[in-house]
């Protein structure tokens, strides 16, 4: 196992630092500038020049790129232009409210995706096999600000039932009843589309184990239907689903900043989206990259998962 991680290890740091390198390079090819947005539009360019400078932004580019990547290789980020305050404050706070709500979202899509699978292949029924295909489908065809604004009208305003959007007053950790009411209709929005795609891409691997020969001679040798597919047939469908679920996780961390819009989730995309526009360059670069190393770590760890599962994987380079 050491090996495995020891092959991919290499090419995730190659693909992070060519990210931070393009990251670094389109932000500033963004039109405007940090300096129009602070001193406003009636500036002379002698005051945007000054500005430019005191911001170190009249350096090179590669003077400018090096300073900046070895600040957050010292966890040092810098100062936000236009938020405000210390980066590493404003990204700990919205991280935090993000992995709550894609961890929330995840468990929706688990739930799902194994609840879907499951059923379609322990009764194999043509009825049920076609409502629950409808029900996929329309849980990754219907768009997420569609089913946000639904549950949010629904559930939120018609029925009364549930917040309409933020976060608990109190904080997460204060009742979990209250944290759980907040969270059920955000994490539904994320995690509905997430838990379709896995449902299908679960249900079509065990339907291949079926077809396998181990599963004829378990059949000859009488063990039912549901042991085949629960002790057997669903083990070995895991681990390409692992690798699926990896890149699951990083859409619903992509899928996080429109969810966050719709019901004012203080999390990395309303920060995102606020220093996008503030023109706050500090700021957007470190998220984006923040966003691609997140991807990047979880896809890792899916692949040693996957490795650990199916020595196949893990041999197979040496």
């Amino acid at each position: 196992m050491f090996g495995y991680l020891a092959r991919r290890l290499p090419t995730a740091i190659i693909v992070l630092a060519v990210a931070s390198l393009l990251i670094f390079s389109v932000v500033r090819l963004i039109p405007g500038g940090p300096e129009a947005a602070l001193a406003g539009p009636d500036a002379s360019p002698e005051a945007l020049a000054a500005i430019r400078h005191d911001l170190g932004l009249d350096r090179s580019f590669f003077a400018q790129y090096v300073t900046w990547i070895g600040g957050l290789l010292t966890l040092d980020f810098g100062q936000s232009y236009q938020v405000g305050g210390s980066i590493g404050d404003l990204i700990t706070y919205g991280l935090t409210n993000t992995l709550i709500l894609t961890g929330a979202a995840l468990v929706v899509a688990l739930v799902l995706a194994f609840g879907l699978s499951l059923a379609a292949t322990l009764w194999d029924n043509r009825f049920l096999n076609a409502a629950l295909t409808s029900v996929n489908a329309a849980a990754i065809a219907l768009p997420t600000f569609v089913v946000g604004t639904v549950l949010i009208l629904v559930f939120g305003v018609k029925l009364r039932w549930l917040p309409a959007g933020g976060t608990p007053p109190d904080g997460f950790t204060d009742s979990l009843q209250i944290s759980a009411q907040y969270l059920l209709l955000p994490a539904l929005t994320l995690g509905l589309p997430a838990g379709a795609m896995l449902a299908r891409f679960l249900t079509e691997s065990i339907r291949t184990e079926l077809r396998q020969p181990y599963v004829l001679t378990a059949r000859a040798l009488g063990v039912s239907h549901s042991d085949i597919i629960l002790r057997h047939a669903l083990r070995n469908a895991l681990p390409p689903t692992l690798t699926a679920l990896g890149l699951t996780v990083g859409a619903l961390l992509g899928g996080a900043v429109l969810v966050e819009s719709i019901f004012g989730w203080p999390g990395l995309g309303l920060l995102t989206e606020e220093g996008i526009f503030s023109r706050d360059y500090p700021l957007v670069q470190v998220l984006v990259l923040l966003s691609v190393a997140v991807f990047v770590i979880i896809q890792l760890l899916a692949d040693i998962a996957h490795a650990w599962l199916d020595p196949r994987i893990r041999l197979a380079g040496e």
